[in-house]
């Protein structure tokens, strides 16, 4: 317990998450701060190909196992029923019509890389070890949240069964193609490859990954002022309260898994948090009548704020507790 109020306290303190509440802070206050488009492009791949070669590294020293494959079926079943409780949540809580609830409740089956890759910092600045397959499990939670929103669609005459064109797609999405590529990298080289490419992808990490967040700040603070007049308070409410039952199923899952406690953490935040890049894409090409700004503003510039600054420390806090 001791070491979860630490961590609650410590993350909210944590250079990363200080960088990216400054880039929100800035672009609130309509500040022209601003880190090139591609700066931050390459910054993402970094990011991307350092957290899947690690994980994959990982995976060479345990080897494949029940418990894997197990944890790859629980993220498919996490991300397909997800959408389902959002989009139920949505007609409650708000206005929004049947095909843009089904467009954001898409999102919330999905997952924010950027999140798990802020989570997996937090875990190493606490020493607290996880199960590396968790980078496979994310990569896999993209396309059921997407199938599971469409069919939500279809039902109201929004859209067409998912044809061939969207699932490549969602499946050649650059993001994906380079965490799986990574994963399988890092599986296939293992701690030699590590200890390679440690002085790359292990030392300049939380540097590189201050830097990103202050560019994600930026962007949710802009998509906050730019779509305000699409957020309602009944909306606002459903980005901080999804989020939190959503770690929830991940809880469970994890504890019914038997992860350890920093596996538990991650499958939470997996199941927490919301797509802002995969995701958008493909509601644009597949629901091009939604409104795009309610579901990106919810994504990058509600539940991705709340996630970092405050939900973290708390499903660390109830992780422990599995």
């Amino acid at each position: 317990m001791e070491l979860s109020l630490a961590a609650l306290a410590g993350n909210l303190l944590a250079p990363t998450i200080l960088f990216f509440i400054l880039g929100l802070i800035a672009a609130l206050a309509r500040s022209d701060l601003s880190i090139p488009e591609g700066a931050a492009k390459i910054m993402s791949i970094y990011l991307l190909m350092a957290i899947g070669f690690k994980g994959g590294a990982a995976v060479a020293q345990t080897g494949i196992s029940g418990q894997l494959i197990a944890t790859l079926v629980a993220g498919v079943i996490l991300s397909f029923v997800l959408p389902f409780v959002a989009y139920a949540l949505l007609r409650v809580m708000t206005k929004l019509d049947a095909l843009n609830a089904a467009a954001v409740a898409g999102h919330y089956g999905s997952i924010s890389i950027v999140t798990f890759v802020t989570a997996v910092s937090v875990l190493d600045g606490m020493g607290v070890t996880s199960e590396g397959y968790l980078v496979a499990v994310a990569a896999v939670m993209e396309v059921p949240a997407i199938m599971s929103a469409l069919w939500l669609a279809a039902r109201k005459g929004g859209v067409a069964a998912m044809d061939c064109g969207l699932m490549r797609h969602i499946i050649g999405n650059g993001s994906i193609v380079l965490l799986i590529g990574s994963f399988a990298i890092g599986a296939i080289t293992g701690q030699e490859g590590l200890t390679q490419l440690e002085p790359f992808i292990v030392v300049p990490f939380t540097g590189v990954l201050a830097v990103f967040l202050l560019d994600m700040g930026l962007s949710a603070g802009k998509s906050l002022l730019q779509n305000r007049k699409d957020i309602s308070g009944g909306v606002l409410a459903f980005g901080c309260i999804m989020p939190v039952i959503g770690s929830l199923f991940g809880w469970v899952a994890g504890a019914l898994l038997g992860l350890s406690t920093g596996g538990v953490f991650l499958l939470m935040v997996l199941s927490a948090s919301a797509s802002y890049i995969a995701v958008p894409a493909a509601m644009r090409l597949a629901l091009p009548q939604a409104k795009a700004g309610i579901y990106l503003s919810l994504a990058l510039g509600v539940t991705f704020p709340f996630n970092l600054t405050l939900g973290l420390p708390l499903y660390y806090l109830i992780a422990t507790f599995a």
